[in-house]
């Protein structure tokens, strides 16, 4: 196969209707809340989508109203829809979102049940991965042993078709029952990936059983794990790789809604390893590249915060020529 044949970012896991809290305009009303589309890794395909890039949400959805509204809300952003499954066999995911007065959430979530939930590994299609750079999940499609199994079969299928493979920890401690410890599902599916991201409290959460963010790290590097990136709001990206480390500062936005900012900056990290068009064999070389690295992680952020300053997710993502201008006025 042709390099430049592998551009298509596979984004696996749920795709869910956000509704997102609206205070009440006098006192005495009721707040009231709007619908937009969300899910973590649909976002990051509606990111790249918006960006320009080769888009691809795999997953389902159920046969309702609002699995109808995430099937067309896709397709029309130019995420390709074609592996996308639908069942009748349980509802679209549902999640209320309230913010505070700096844009911070919070979220409830009405799943499981949840038609993305269903999805199995004999759903995938095997041309799904042909043309693929990247294959990305995060954990919320790991919360229940069937979605889980799914999810680590898709990126162990995706690195023997030959493509990267990326994971948002994305932790949502309300999604996992209460009597589980999500730590043990979580680490199986961190050691395939290549590229992980975490929050500063994600990193605290893997660090704190081992006693050390430096022995988290060092778990991390057991695995398949190439490259670690740490954000934490505005506060500047914390980056590792298996030779170095560093940082890198943010981009100022005056937020709104902080929902789908990690979404966006994962969506614009893929969208521009895959418009430098490298490849899964070429990802370490990459990394040592410092001047070109550091472009696709200042690109990642770019998108990141431009997301933070609309509301909601799918709606929430900027085209590229907003990325661009961000990064010429605060270079």
């Amino acid at each position: 196969m042709a390099r430049d044949a592998r551009q298509a970012i596979v984004c696996f896991g749920e795709a869910l209707i956000d509704f997102l809290a609206r205070p009440p305009q006098r006192p005495g009303e009721p707040r009231h809340f709007v619908e937009y589309a969300g899910g973590a890794p649909a976002n990051v395909a509606t990111a790249i989508a918006r960006l320009g890039g080769q888009a691809r949400f795999v997953g389902m959805l159920g046969e309702d109203m609002f699995g109808d509204f995430l099937y067309d809300q896709l397709r029309d952003i130019g995420v390709d829809v074609r592996y996308t499954v639908r069942t009748a066999g349980a509802k679209t995911a549902l999640a209320f979102v309230s913010l505070d007065g700096h844009g911070e959430r919070s979220f409830s979530f009405y799943r499981p049940p949840a038609a993305d939930l269903l999805f199995r590994a004999e759903h995938y299609q095997a041309r799904c991965f042909e043309d693929a750079l990247a294959f990305h999940v995060c954990s919320n499609s790991l919360t229940e042993a069937g979605i889980a199994n799914a999810t680590l079969s898709g990126m162990q299928r995706a690195r023997q078709a030959g493509a990267l493979v990326s994971m948002d920890l994305n932790l949502r401690p309300a999604l996992w029952a209460d009597a589980f410890d999500p730590l043990p599902t979580v680490w199986r599916a961190l050691l395939e990936a290549d590229t992980i991201k975490l929050s500063r409290s994600e990193l605290a959460f893997l660090a704190a059983p081992l006693g050390s963010e430096t022995a988290a790290l060092q778990r991390l590097w057991h695995g398949y794990a190439t490259c670690v990136l740490v954000t934490d709001g505005a506060a500047p990206i914390r980056w590792y790789t298996r030779t170095r480390q560093g940082e890198l500062g943010t981009f100022e936005v005056l937020p709104a809604d902080t929902t789908a900012a990690g979404d966006a900056f994962v969506g614009g990290w893929l969208h521009r390893l895959a418009t430098l068009d490298v490849q899964a064999p070429d990802f370490p070389a990459f990394l040592e590249r410092r001047e070109l690295f550091e472009d696709a992680l200042r690109y990642a952020a770019a998108t990141g915060a431009l997301a933070t300053t609309r509301h909601g997710a799918f709606a929430a993502m900027p085209p590229r020529s907003e990325v661009e201008l961000l990064m010429e006025e605060q270079p």
